[in-house]
């Protein structure tokens, strides 16, 4: 181990850094630096793998728990306006956040581009949700006033379909048609109670409906987690994740 150039540089960085975090009076004078090439002629260095290796066993441990299984692949592929994965995702988000705030009216939580890989058929991991969904993303609600809804359905409507739950629509010439929020016609005139996350919320992607809410309440719930609860319920009850495309956006 004491010949691992790689591990002597590693011992020379922490011990700076130590010294320097722990008193002011100590600063660096002197310091060596060297290169190493990292590419797959690279010799393989048995101290690092021993080092890191019962963090990686402990953490593949984790990663492999089963949450729960999906009777079919949950893919991201966009059909008419709205994906399998993208239901699933809006309707677990919601359901997850109505035992907090039954009054949701609908939920946009994500846009097709934070949905980062498909859900498998059969077992569904922890590793599988991780690779979904890898942003610490926040669920929080916000009431709103029609004017702004209208705004966020235009921006569904504008890029051809995004997650959505509670709601359904039809898209005419990029524009918003049809639209019912609980099986009731849109009001604008009306206040809605709608589930996103805070990096929607914050702007992503031009969206600006959220700026001005009524009021606004943070779950103190992240999408990824909300995800792992319901699969875990669903294994729990002895059934299957059988999210499907059904309609609930279409495109003209």
């Amino acid at each position: 181990m004491q010949n691992s150039p790689k591990l002597r540089m590693l011992s020379f960085l922490l011990g700076s850094f130590f010294l320097g975090s722990c008193s002011s009076t100590y600063q660096v004078v002197k310091s060596n630096r060297g290169e190493y090439k990292v590419s797959e002629e690279a010799s393989v260095d048995s101290a690092i793998i021993r080092t890191y290796q019962p963090y990686k066993l402990k953490l593949d441990s984790q990663m492999n728990e089963v949450l729960g299984y999906s009777e079919h692949e949950l893919t991201k592929k966009m059909v008419n306006g709205e994906s399998s994965l993208g239901n699933f995702l809006a309707d677990a988000s919601l359901f997850e956040a109505r035992k907090t705030i039954p009054q949701i009216d609908f939920t946009m939580p994500s846009g097709n581009g934070g949905l980062r890989n498909d859900l498998p058929s059969g077992a569904i991991t922890l590793s599988n949700i991780f690779q979904l969904m890898p942003f610490e993303n926040e669920l929080i609600v916000f009431e709103l006033k029609g004017s702004d809804v209208q705004t966020l359905l235009d921006y569904i409507a504008r890029t051809g379909g995004q997650p959505i739950g509670g709601l359904t629509m039809k898209i005419k010439e990029k524009k918003p048609a049809d639209v019912l929020v609980g099986g009731k016609p849109f009001d604008p005139l009306k206040n809605y109670s709608v589930l996103t996350s805070d990096y929607i919320a914050g702007g992503a992607d031009g969206i600006s409906s959220f700026k001005n809410p009524v009021s606004s309440k943070v779950l103190g719930l992240k999408i990824r987690d909300a995800l792992i609860q319901y699969i875990k319920e669903t294994k729990n009850k002895g059934v299957k994740i059988s999210s499907k495309l059904d309609g609930r956006m279409t495109n003209d």
